[in-house]
């Protein structure tokens, strides 16, 4: 019996990652549901291949397929009754509604939707609990944790120390990466993602995400989460145990390992895709470590402090930056706005509870909205 996935955002880089490895087990896994934004073209040809129970486009244009149109085709086809996984791979806030419907329903959630923990992890962990439920974790920084800590005590852990590439600005002076253009700030050394996370990347906002996901995947204090900088990509994350011991977990970077895992935990299967390891060769010979810069990635301290603040500051600062990245993106503000608007939209931040989704769509919404009046001013 093959178990049924679902891919939200099948169309795009990590969608596309999954579908590459359900390609290589079809003895284990089927596809019962896609979803895309709005590539409608790319969405009829993995429909045409995996011939899907559920198809839905939320922006349809000329071309358009699916049974499900708008937002509501995500928890549609996260709660499809013949999926056993939902593999979340939306970029930004649009995943979080998606996100509770699977746990609700009892499904494990492979979750690459960096925004749903940021923006409600107490909401998201408390439904996995009530709902039976699971989210796993399809980050490599998370993945790496997560395989470092199977099977060990969570009161075992000491801290966790997540890696950073550095992006493309880990050695430019801090003045001139305000003036960096969008060709610049999307040339990744390393890893190949879509716009959106490739900017948080080189801002260094998506470790802080990670940080806030990391405090509520493993119910860890903000001080047990460090982040150093780590150019070649190769270790993906520390955890530090009471003792004094270090496990580390390793591999060329690839998505496809992190999906893999995320889909068979807590089990391992065979698999022929990323190429293998080879220690002589990881990271040019060389792996080397470094802090992060406070001058060059200011929004990094400001999302750290998000989520120390806790409440719907988390929710506030990932939207503060969804709207400020898209202005960036299209040549509205320079990069180095980016956190001017995050630090001014938080400082505008009068707190409050995120424990319903309600309260947190609201502070999301409030955050927008003063993002936007923020960048046109």
């Amino acid at each position: 019996m093959t178990i049924g996935v679902a891919v939200l955002g099948s169309t795009g880089s990590i969608g596309c990652s999954t579908l590459a490895v359900l390609e290589r087990h079809r003895e284990r896994f089927r596809v019962v549901a896609l979803t895309a934004h709005s590539n409608a073209e790319l969405l009829r040809i993995q429909a045409e291949r995996w011939k899907p129970a559920y198809v839905g486009i939320v922006n349809g244009g000329k071309g358009e397929v699916g049974r499900g149109k708008g937002t509501a085709c995500l928890v549609e086809a996260a709660t499809h009754p013949d999926a056993s996984i939902v593999v979340n791979g939306i970029v930004g806030a649009a995943g979080l509604e998606a996100t509770l419907a699977a746990l609700r329903a009892g499904k494990r959630v492979a979750l690459a939707n960096k925004e749903t923990l940021v923006m409600a992890g107490e909401l998201v962990m408390r439904e996995a609990r009530a709902g039976g439920g699971e989210v796993v974790p399809v980050d490599s920084e998370h993945s790496a944790v997560l395989q470092c800590l199977t099977g060990r005590e969570a009161r075992d852990v000491s801290r966790l120390i997540l890696t950073a590439s550095g992006g493309p600005f880990r050695t430019w002076d801090p003045a001139r990466i305000t003036g960096a253009t969008v060709e610049q700030a999307l040339q990744h050394p390393t890893w190949k993602m879509g716009r959106k996370i490739t900017v948080d990347s080189a801002t260094l906002v998506n470790k802080a995400l990670e940080v806030i996901e990391a405090h509520f995947l493993f119910d860890l204090a903000y001080a047990q989460v460090e982040v150093v900088v780590h150019p070649q990509s190769v270790v993906h994350a520390f955890v530090e145990f009471v003792d004094g011991s270090v496990l580390a977990q390793l591999g060329f970077p690839s998505m496809e390992l992190p999906i893999l895992y995320a889909l068979t935990h807590p089990a391992r299967v065979a698999d022929h895709g990323p190429r293998r390891f080879d220690a002589l060769t990881a990271g040019g010979g060389a792996l080397t470590f470094e802090p992060v810069s406070a001058a060059r990635f200011p929004a990094y301290t400001l999302g750290r402090a998000a989520g120390t603040a806790g409440g719907t500051a988390p929710a506030v600062f990932n939207a503060a930056n969804e709207v400020a990245v898209q202005a960036f993106l299209d040549g509205r503000i320079a990069l180095g706005r980016i956190p001017e608007i995050i630090e001014c939209v938080l400082a505008d931040h009068a707190g409050g509870d995120a424990g319903s989704l309600e309260a947190v769509l609201a502070a999301d919404a409030r955050a927008r909205r003063r993002a936007l009046e923020v960048a046109c001013s």
